[in-house]
């Protein structure tokens, strides 16, 4: 069977140091090192990443480590990315999370992480984005909390 290539937004990473989502950020990133999933991520996460805490590019670094594919923001990426703005789906302050979806719908992600519930994992803003995807000649994309994906739950927190 097809191990999911999964991308993962930078509040995945994150999660690794919050108390509600610490357990789960941690299970997928285990589900990753056994190579149950394959993991994605892009600059953009990269960036996003890196400006962040010194704490958040360390956890980082353990990803970047088990990446499968890394992507890259190439025009067909900010094209798609400019047409959820241009629809209304996040506004341009949320230029990332756009940039986040657009590459993970490009590269043909089985699905994308996030714990970004406000503007990625919800559900009016998934049917927009998917709307936008069909219009623009692209396949729907799933989205979803990494609770939702895990393999294994982290047994030793």
């Amino acid at each position: 069977m097809k191990k999911p290539r999964i991308y993962v937004d930078t509040s995945v990473i994150g999660g690794c140091l919050d108390l509600e989502f610490e357990k789960w950020s941690r299970s997928l990133l285990n589900d990753f090192r056994k190579g149950d999933l394959l993991l994605l991520l892009s600059e953009v996460v990269e960036a996003e990443a890196l400006d962040g805490p010194p704490e958040v590019a360390e956890v980082y670094r353990e990803f970047k480590e088990l990446t499968h594919e890394f992507l890259f923001l190439t025009t067909e990426v900010i094209d798609l990315a400019s047409a959820y703005l241009k629809h209304g789906v996040v506004s341009r302050n949320f230029l990332e999370d756009a940039q986040h979806i657009a590459l993970a719908t490009i590269a043909k992600a089985d699905a994308l992480l996030s714990w970004n519930f406000r503007h990625v994992v919800n559900f009016q803003r998934v049917r927009k984005f998917n709307a936008v995807n069909l219009e623009m000649g692209y396949t729907m994309i799933e989205i979803h909390s990494p609770l939702e994906v895990i393999r294994h739950a982290d047994q030793s927190r």
